[in-house]
């Protein structure tokens, strides 16, 4: 099926968003070697930040709004990174990254509820078994690894799927939001609030245990420049302009589907770089993700709102 030049870039940035964040939990268990979560939270976003400012001093990109105008970025900015991140990194301390992978297994189907609710994107009775396809793919691997919920504390679960919630926040506004912004300015406020939250809970955490002093001390550790570099220039910072530029010219909802090609890519990575095993379980898991991801995104929605080209300036066709 051929698709239109902006639809194409768009589908391609939604792979390369799913490519990134599926290598992503390599270099995060890397940098939690070195560095507590949040303080690594708080580095990831200096590194995003650097990243976005310096093609902006350069002059060559152009964020053309006053701050009173990019005013209403504000909550996008708060549903993600702020409350997705923080929600995320506190859910984690009583569920296991298996008991996590399960619920934001529900990511597609909340933000297809959530467009329906507050776009009017509604998704066909087809798309609908695609996207429903592509969840059970996640869930059947985390599930056959041992994963459960039966063990995690009600207060873990109520964390995550805040971050789940946070996340399909996300989804809806940006595909408001991009009637009136670019790509890059939603992802640019997205950093600097990322950078701005994550640094006021690091170093209020570092002076109440009293280990301010030792703030930038993973640094020293060539594994964490390294996987920090990663997480905040392609993780964050990259991985955002990715994910809203895709949200732009696609539904909530067949760009959420493609959160769940990252698990395909993570298992990959997994089975290549740390040596793990491949079980007949994730190659029936995959094949179940992929088919739902290309019959989700090969259907038409009934009524989908058109979210508006980009500014002149910042598209990711040319």
């Amino acid at each position: 099926m051929n698709k239109p030049p902006s639809m194409r870039s768009a589908y391609t940035a939604a792979i390369l968003y799913a490519a990134i964040i599926g290598f992503s939990f390599l270099f995060v268990k890397m940098a939690l070697t070195a560095a507590h979560p949040l303080d690594m939270l708080a580095h990831r976003f200096s590194v995003a930040l650097i990243a976005a400012t310096i093609p902006l001093l350069m002059g060559k990109i152009k964020i053309k709004g006053s701050f009173r105008e990019l005013w209403p970025l504000l909550p996008l900015a708060l549903f993600y990174p702020a409350m997705f991140f923080s929600f995320q990194t506190f859910g984690l301390v009583y569920a296991s990254s298996s008991e996590t992978g399960i619920l934001y297994a529900l990511l597609p189907i909340v933000s297809m509820l959530m467009a329906a609710i507050f776009l009017k994107e509604r998704s066909t009775l087809t798309q609908g078994v695609f996207l429903t396809l592509s969840v059970a793919g996640v869930l059947f691997i985390f599930l056959m690894k041992g994963g459960s919920l039966s063990n995690t504390p009600l207060i873990g679960t109520v964390l995550i799927l805040l971050s789940v919630l946070s996340s399909a926040g996300y989804t809806i506004l940006v595909r408001k939001l991009v009637k009136r912004f670019s790509s890059l300015e939603l992802t640019y406020v997205m950093t600097v609030i990322g950078f701005v939250t994550f640094h006021a809970i690091a170093i209020s955490r570092n002076v109440s245990a009293g280990t301010l002093g030792d703030y930038f001390l993973p640094f020293t550790h060539l594994s964490f420049i390294i996987s920090i570099a990663y997480l905040g220039i392609l993780s964050s910072f990259l991985s955002s302009y990715l994910s809203n530029f895709a949200l732009s010219r696609m539904e909530a909802a067949k760009m959420t589907t493609f959160n769940q090609l990252s698990t395909v890519v993570a298992i990959l990575a997994g089975v290549v770089f740390l040596q793990e095993k491949l079980e007949w379980f994730h190659a029936v898991g995959t094949v179940m993700i992929i088919a739902g991801v290309i019959g989700t995104n090969t259907q038409r929605a009934r009524k989908v709102p058109a979210a508006g080209p980009e500014r002149k300036g910042v598209p990711l066709d040319s």
